[in-house]
């Protein structure tokens, strides 16, 4: 299951995508009115155009880069185990009714779904949000099936390496400095996120200190990715820097802001940068027309003189076989992650 896009770049289109993705209570979690309110009234009458134009500038002859990415990958899956494997969105199509109609076509007797969130990382506005749909829509039809859920796989070996071997090709020529650029979220949705309600941003270096709330924490959860791929690759603390991209609004996100670091970073010496977003596993507007389009103007044009974008792992082998590995570690789970 992945994020989802619109079906084309029509502004009709993009308005009803908009419309589904911002009205999530998890994405922007304000009281219904208001959201109603501020949504249809404000946000998505002007930034529909916009959001339009830029998925034109990354639209590929198939469709959008994240459906056909998220196709091929599934594909890729199919192509290694006799299971049948189906996609699913958690905006637009294809739809959790549809992925799951398409597996009861395929086997009837199935008694048992894997669901694998494509978001290595736990936040409300992403994993959280994709499993509850999922469950919803389970239990909404009545499946006779179980459903199980692959957890955050945000420090699991396998897709560490894999992450790190895509990356390693990009890091070959000279360069001086590799920014970790992470999907941001505003900070009240890791408080939100904290079950003890007093470690998440209260105590000192919270992200690396032992706590309950680390398995739904997504700041102290991308900080590890970060830090184990940084040495899984052999970099210095010096050599690489961590940041957070597409804010939305005015409420405080996560610091430090991607589009505020790139024009500044010129002028501390980093005149050669390397950029990788390993929130997103496939490529999509956030990546491609934020990051690789505009992210690069922004950087060259305050005095940067080279600018890589590593691509996301969207089919390489080895995260493929890591969404096989932990497909086959959650089947072997003896009780469902999800009811």
């Amino acid at each position: 299951m992945n994020l989802g896009s619109p079906d084309s770049t029509e502004v009709k289109d993009v308005k009803r995508y908009l419309d589904e993705f911002l009205m999530d209570k998890r994405v922007i979690d304000k009281p219904w009115l208001l959201r109603f309110l501020l949504i249809k009234g404000i946000i998505v009458p002007f930034r529909a155009p916009k959001s339009a134009e830029a998925y034109r500038a990354i639209w590929w002859e198939e469709g959008s880069p994240l459906i056909v990415l998220s196709k091929q990958l599934q594909e890729a899956v199919q192509e290694k185990t006799e299971l049948p494997i189906e996609l699913s969105m958690r905006y637009g199509n294809p739809t959790p009714e549809a992925a799951y109609n398409a597996l009861l076509k395929r086997m009837p007797d199935v008694e048992e779904v894997i669901l694998v969130p494509l978001y290595p990382h736990y936040a409300m506005s992403s994993f959280e949000t994709a499993v509850e749909h999922m469950k919803d829509a389970h239990k909404r039809n009545n499946y006779p099936f179980t459903l199980k859920v692959v957890p955050p796989f945000y420090k699991h070996p396998s897709y560490i390496n894999a992450l790190a071997e895509s990356m390693r090709p990009y890091l070959q020529a000279d360069f001086d400095q590799l920014l970790f650029s992470y999907h941001g979220i505003p900070e009240r949705h890791v408080l939100k996120s904290d079950p003890t309600g007093r470690h998440c941003m209260q105590v000192e270096n919270c992200c690396f200190k032992s706590s309950p709330s680390h398995p739904t924490c997504y700041r102290h959860q991308v900080t590890i990715t970060s830090e184990l791929v940084a040495k899984k690759l052999g970099l210095k603390k010096d050599q690489w820097q961590q940041s957070y991209q597409s804010r939305l609004g005015r409420d405080p996100w996560l610091l430090p802001n991607t589009q505020v670091r790139l024009p500044q970073l010129p002028g501390e010496n980093v005149k050669k940068l390397v950029v990788v977003c390993p929130s997103f596993v496939s490529d999509c507007l956030e990546t491609l027309e934020e990051i690789e389009m505009r992210g690069k103007e922004t950087f060259i044009e305050n005095g940067g003189e080279t600018y890589t974008y590593i691509p996301c792992m969207n089919t390489s082998a080895l995260w493929v076989d890591t969404l096989l590995q932990l497909i086959r570690e959650t089947s072997e789970q003896p009780e469902p992650a999800a009811s």
